[in-house]
């Protein structure tokens, strides 16, 4: 029977919690005002009683909004049974785009901006936060490992929330806790910073993995590829333009400490664009609100909906959460998805990071070496055309494996550059570029598929997977690269390749075109 009520408990419960956390936040700021003259220096103060008071706020306002955002526990119910919930409501797979759509998308654009512009963030502040605490650079690195760990946590524990909150609560949740850790910019000593930084990342991780499921469930199938693939281009180009900008504008004259004191407005800016985020219409009519669905399906649609058949009911399902993505017929494709997503975070993290280092090694000069990397970013900035182009036109699954295989291919190049100990300026530049570009196609396409090929009660969880994935690969590439791994050059080329081409096998034998196929058909399609 369709629920007639709202989605959620209680808006004011909700709202309140907000207010809870910009208080708490604000409670912060007389401490660092008074600190002003010495540059906000805040090392080694004792905290005052506002600012306890504002570190009990803030936790608590959290779990207000989240109570206030939490679904009735009938409709959770119904989520975690999908057996008894039939999708009838796909009808707007074929209308073209229009504003409400790019209202979305442009609202989603920025919540993954601002998912990507912490972490970025990161390498500005280390420098001020090292010499204000007189930290080594080496302990300074925890903070990255720290907010690492806090990404890759976030968007598994984000991904399953997505599945049983709804896509649009967890995204203002997570913007939510965002906001609360800006207090991050007032924490007097480098420990409460890890932690803060743990959960900084913990807050942002989780926006990926839910603005890519939201996107795959309202966008037309026509326009759903290309879109999904831009939205996380742009919104990692923009996430890095927003850091270094910020960088440049604050930090001389606000310390590195207003860098994390930014959290607090562009939280808030998702929060208070909520209106233009609506519900999944699929988990709506998941979680038994059908009038709710069909009202969303209208707003998309231009208030007409063409004719349409009903979809037929899920088939039941004996296991229901992360243990199904590992099981059945999903399974061949998430261990591969799984395997690319790790290997890409060793590539991104590990090895394109020590790649400065040796390829000194390999005899070109520090200076020459970083004109190098930059003119290859350059020129493998217009990649990502190719990638959308590839993507929409072409097919989803070769798409992926191309550039999988073209990473793996890649690093294969640079082993036999230093096997052969070869001293080509040209044929360096020419593996770096295609590097930056394979890894570039790589996440750019790997997230967007994960959100296509999932049943709706799991395709937040699994989109929330396999970002962790690729974060697991992050930390793994940090550990191995203080245990010297990446300093043997041609050995971390070869160890990262052969999973990259472990991954490009899987995918290419056991996955499934999405390219023109509704997301019913392609659970279909998985189902026989």
């Amino acid at each position: 029977m369709p629920a007639k009520s709202i989605t959620y408990h209680h808006p004011v419960a909700f709202w309140l919690g907000c207010a809870c956390v910009v208080a708490g936040v604000l409670a912060h700021l007389p401490m660092l005002a008074m600190a002003a003259p010495m540059h906000y220096r805040l090392a080694g103060m004792p905290m005052d009683g506002l600012m306890l008071t504002g570190m009990a706020l803030v936790p608590a306002g959290v779990l207000l909004s989240a109570y206030g955002l939490m679904p009735r526990l009938a409709q959770m119910r119904r989520t975690l049974h999908p057996e008894r919930t039939p999708l009838p409501f796909h009808a707007a797979d074929h209308v073209p785009l229009n504003r409400e759509h790019w209202k979305l998308v442009a609202v989603l654009t920025m919540a993954l901006a601002v998912d990507v512009m912490k972490p970025a963030t990161i390498g500005f502040v280390m420098p001020g936060l090292s010499a204000e605490y007189g930290i080594s650079a080496a302990t300074g690195g925890l903070l990255a490992l720290s907010a690492l760990i806090g990404t890759t946590v976030g968007s598994v524990v984000w991904g399953r929330l997505g599945d049983l909150f709804g896509r649009r609560a967890t995204i203002l949740l997570s913007a939510l806790m965002f906001m609360g850790t800006s207090i991050c910019g007032a924490m007097p000593s480098f420990g409460w910073n890890l932690v803060m930084c743990f959960m900084m990342g913990a807050a942002a991780g989780g926006m990926l993995p839910i603005t890519f499921t939201l996107m795959a469930e309202t966008v037309p199938t026509a326009h759903r590829g290309w879109l999904l693939v831009a939205l996380g281009g742009v919104g990692t180009s923009a996430g890095y333009l927003l850091a270094s900008g910020a960088a440049t504008l604050f930090e001389p004259a606000y310390s590195w400490r207003s860098l994390w004191l930014l959290n607090l407005p562009t939280g808030a800016l998702i929060v208070l664009l909520n209106r233009y985020i609506p519900e999944s219409p699929r988990f709506l009519a998941l979680a038994g609100l059908e009038e709710q669905a069909r009202a969303v399906l209208l707003k998309f649609s231009g208030n007409t909906l063409p004719a349409y058949e009903a979809a037929p009911a899920a088939r039941p399902h004996a296991r229901i959460g992360m243990r199904e993505l590992l099981r059945g017929r999903h399974a061949a494709i998430t261990w591969g998805l799984m395997v690319c997503a790790v290997a890409w975070g060793l590539a991104n993290f590990g090895f394109l990071l020590w790649l400065p280092a040796n390829l000194v090694q390999l005899g070109i000069g520090a200076r020459a070496s970083a004109a190098l990397l930059a003119r290859s970013a350059v020129l493998a900035l217009p990649g990502i055309a190719v990638v959308v182009a590839c993507y929409q036109r072409w097919s989803s699954i070769r798409t992926l494996v191309l550039f999988i295989a073209s990473t793996a291919a890649s690093l294969l190049l640079f082993l036999a550059i230093g096997w052969m100990t070869l001293r080509s300026e040209a044929l360096t530049t020419t593996a770096t570029v295609a590097l930056l570009l394979s890894i570039s196609g790589v996440i750019a396409t790997l997230i967007p598929y994960a959100a296509e090929i999932y049943p709706v009660h799991l395709r937040s969880t699994g989109s929330g997977l396999i970002a962790g994935g690729s974060k697991l690969g992050g930390i793994l590439g940090a550990l191995l690269g203080v245990l010297g791994l990446f300093e043997h050059f041609m050995l971390s080329a070869l160890l990262i390749a052969l999973p990259m081409g472990l991954a490009a096998w899987m995918l290419a034998r056991r996955g499934i075109e999405t390219r023109g196929h509704g997301l019913e058909a392609i659970q279909q399609a998985l189902s026989e």
